[in-house]
C-alpha cells in the first residue's frame, strides 16, 4: 500500500471537534480534544468515539462507564487546542474553562453550544484507540443553532492547514 495516498485519502473524511470529558468519582477528572466520533443508532440513540488507549481519558471514562460530548461551536477554536494537552482542574475550571457536573457526573462545558452525556454500553478493544459505545442518556443545548445544526461546530477542517489527525 502506498502509505501517502493512504494517509492522503484518510484524511479526506470530515471530522467534527468534540471535548471527550469524564469523572470517575475517585478524584479523576479527564477532557481530551477528539474528533473520531459518529452516532450509530436511533433506538436507543447511541454514538461511537474512539480514544486513545493510553490517554488519562480512556483510563477516566472506562473506570466512570459515561462520558460527555462537548460539541464546539466554530469560534472556539482555542477550546479545541486546549484539550490537545493533560487536563487541570482549578478553581472550579477545567484547563481554564468553566463548567459543570452533568446527571452523570460528567463535565459540561459552560461554553459549548451543546454536549450529550453517555452510558458506556461496550468498548471495542482493537488498535491504538478503542471504540467507546455510548447510549446517549441527556442532552444539554445552550440555543437552537441558527441554520443546520451540523453547520455550528467545529470541525478539523477549521483548526488550519497544518492540522490533522488521521492517516
Amino acid at each position: 500500500m502506498n502509505a501517502d495516498a493512504k494517509k492522503t485519502v484518510l484524511r479526506m473524511i470530515p471530522y467534527g471537534i468534540y471535548v471527550l470529558t469524564a469523572d470517575d468519582g475517585a478524584g479523576n477528572i479527564a477532557a481530551a480534544t477528539v474528533n473520531w466520533v459518529t452516532q450509530s443508532a436511533f433506538a436507543p440513540p447511541l454514538v461511537v468515539v474512539a480514544v486513545k488507549t493510553d490517554s488519562g481519558a480512556y483510563k477516566t471514562v472506562t473506570a466512570a462507564k459515561t462520558f460527555a460530548l462537548n460539541m464546539l461551536g466554530k469560534e472556539q477554536k482555542g477550546v479545541a487546542f486546549t484539550f490537545f494537552k493533560p487536563t487541570t482542574v482549578a478553581d472550579g475550571k477545567l484547563s481554564g474553562q468553566p463548567y459543570r457536573k452533568g446527571t452523570t457526573g460528567a463535565p459540561i462545558l459552560s461554553d459549548a453550544p451543546g454536549a450529550i452525556e453517555c452510558k458506556v454500553t461496550a468498548v471495542v478493544e482493537q488498535g491504538d484507540h478503542h471504540i467507546v459505545v455510548g447510549e446517549v442518556i441527556e442532552a444539554h443545548l445552550q440555543k437552537p443553532p441558527a441554520g443546520r445544526p451540523d453547520a455550528a461546530i467545529l470541525e478539523m477542517k477549521d483548526l488550519g492547514d497544518n492540522v490533522f489527525y488521521g492517516g
